[in-house]
């Protein structure tokens, strides 16, 4: 895996010397390449070659770029054609603008994590990403890509406004739980509060929205809401807090051994991913039980599921 990560400038270097038929091109803003080949194949003397090409997102255009593996392939497809499909339609923005409730507009504007129109782009991929996945992952074709640009292009504004709403409700429960955190600290409860600093760095970021994906927006909510019931028992108790604390800290140990190892490429897969967030359903377990999870977690099952997934 190290060898892969040291060597891939150079194989991606070497797949497009050989890609001598004009496959790679750079500088797109519309689909006019007609199908992509899900994959490309060229004999050179005795041996064959084989990448997989895909779109790649350039910010303001696309380039058509091969890669040495099916799994990159997949991953940079998504991103590419999220971009093409937001360089080919209107921005919601003016919609948003006239149907979020002035409540949301305002939560939106108080946001902590950059300017308010990166968190709103953030917030237009969120709904791309929705979009595609809902039509089924992206498409190769060209049909394919339009029947994709019209659902996204009727569907969008509406998409982006409930994404927006969501996204107003977590801002408001940061802003609740950062006062609650300021000010003098009782030193019993200081290690508790330095806990929950980290996991909100982990769940509200500058890219969150996207990064966290439109699927867990509730989720997130969720997660801060048991920070509110965590906050609310602390000083009752912090002796409890801490055992439970201690709990997390080993779990979460083991987690990054586990994921420190994995191959760079493999870090950001769904499966992957979703361990850590079975640790973020862990705490809810111990310190708002009452809030529930959507299936049963443990120490023991986060074990198994990283021992399951194959490196």
């Amino acid at each position: 895996a190290a060898l892969k990560e040291q060597l891939k400038a150079k194989v991606q270097e070497t797949l497009s010397l050989v890609a001598d038929d004009g496959i790679e091109q750079s500088g797109l803003h519309i689909w006019s390449f007609g199908d992509l080949p899900d994959h490309f194949e060229q004999k050179r003397g005795s041996y064959s070659v084989k990448a997989w090409p895909a779109l790649v997102d350039e910010k303001e255009s696309v380039a058509i770029r091969l890669f040495d593996s099916e799994h990159e392939q997949k991953k940079a497809m998504w991103r590419g054609q999220r971009r093409l499909l937001l360089l080919n339609i209107p921005s919601p923005i003016k919609y948003l603008h006239e149907k979020l409730p002035n409540k949301a507009k305002l939560g939106l504007y108080f946001n902590p994590y950059g300017k308010v129109l990166d968190l709103i782009d953030d917030c237009i991929a969120c709904g791309v990403d929705k979009l595609i996945a809902e039509y089924g992952g992206p498409t190769w074709q060209e049909e394919g890509f339009r029947q994709l640009h019209e659902k996204v292009r009727a569907e969008l504004n509406e998409t982006v406004v409930e994404i927006a709403k969501k996204v107003e409700q977590i801002l408001t429960a940061v802003f609740a739980i950062n006062k609650r955190l300021k000010g003098r600290v009782d030193m019993t409860m200081a290690l508790a509060l330095s806990d929950i600093k980290a996991q909100m760095n982990g769940l509200v970021y500058r890219g969150f929205v996207t990064g966290n994906g439109w699927n867990k927006l509730a989720d997130t909510l969720r997660y801060l809401q048991a920070i509110e019931r965590r906050l609310e028992k602390l000083p009752v108790d912090p002796h409890s807090d801490r055992a439970r604390m201690v709990k997390i800290e080993k779990v979460q140990q083991a987690w990054q051994g586990w994921f420190n190892k994995l191959p760079p490429v493999r870090r950001d897969d769904e499966d992957v991913k979703e361990i850590r967030w079975m640790i973020e359903e862990l705490r809810v377990s111990y310190f708002a039980q009452q809030l529930g999870t959507p299936y049963p977690v443990s120490e023991k099952r986060i074990q198994q599921a990283m021992d399951e997934i194959v490196l």
